[in-house]
């Protein structure tokens, strides 16, 4: 029998979760996206390796007994782990506004996930907002519109029905609920990939200033303020991964620039 769980995570800096090599050498993709949506996620797998370096640097023994027995040389015995992850998705994604606020959009089909994994009341009772949907005040109205127009970077969208979105804010999330948007499920990849943070990196000759050989790649990264959900099984009582319900961990790759850097906040079992 599992005990339900999940977990919130609030991107502190860029979250590079993916390819380490980009364009040069034929990989458009250099995050791992949902296959539905093309947003960005994490791994159930990289979210259960950081419990676990997490868990064997405090506790070195303790990791086998709740992930699993790793595989050693010469050692074939394995054991199943008694905490289960499931891959953390976008609930949140802040998007840049021309001479507007940053604005966190997402879509329904996000929602409908996040609905189904965090069983808070206030978010189980919600009602499911309509494409399009945002708080009143968001926008500019242009003429004699009844509707009001948000413009983005390279674009811009009409936004047609005046919600009250705060209920899908989590109470560890740093958002403003006046600036938060619902988009149609088939614009959001568009819009996420418009808001990625991205860089072009070179690797330096070490005894001259020019780059070093084939050392030229691209890196692509969820933006700082990106708010993630993601499930967990437990299949024993006593799992405590920090000394409190938040902590600050590092996800994915790139983390000794400066990308990964997420707090992490975990629910009480149900």
């Amino acid at each position: 029998m599992y005990t339900k769980r999940y977990g919130i995570i609030e991107a502190l800096a860029p979250l590079h979760v993916g390819a380490s090599a980009g364009e040069e050498t034929g990989n458009l993709n250099l995050i791992f996206r949902d296959q539905f949506t093309q947003t960005g996620i994490i791994p159930g797998s990289s979210i259960r390796g950081r419990f676990r370096a997490d868990m064997r640097q405090e506790n070195p023994g303790e990791e086998h007994h709740w992930y699993g027995k790793a595989i050693k040389e010469g050692d074939s015995e394995t054991t199943e782990a008694f905490v289960k992850f499931e891959y953390a998705s976008i609930v949140w994604l802040p998007v840049f506004c021309p001479g507007q606020p940053v604005v966190w959009v997402t879509c329904p089909w996000l929602l409908k996930r996040y609905q189904k994994i965090a069983y808070d009341q206030s978010i189980a009772k919600a009602s499911l907002p309509l494409p399009y949907s945002a708080p009143k005040g968001l926008g500019r109205q242009i003429g004699n519109n009844v509707t009001r127009t948000l413009f983005f970077n390279l674009g811009f969208i009409e936004l047609e029905h005046e919600v009250d979105l705060s209920p899908w804010v989590h109470s560890s999330a740093n958002l403003n609920p006046n600036n938060l948007v619902v988009v149609d499920d088939n614009d959001i990849a568009m819009i996420h990939d418009m808001s990625l943070f991205r860089q072009s990196r070179v690797k330096l000759s070490d005894t001259e200033k020019k780059v070093d050989g084939g050392g030229f790649f691209n890196v692509e990264a969820l933006p700082e303020g990106t708010v993630m959900v993601f499930p967990i099984a437990t299949r024993a009582q006593g799992w405590k991964p920090f000394n409190s319900s938040t902590s600050e961990l590092y996800f994915g790759g790139l983390e000794s620039i400066g990308f990964g850097r997420c707090h992490v906040t975990l629910s009480e079992g149900n």
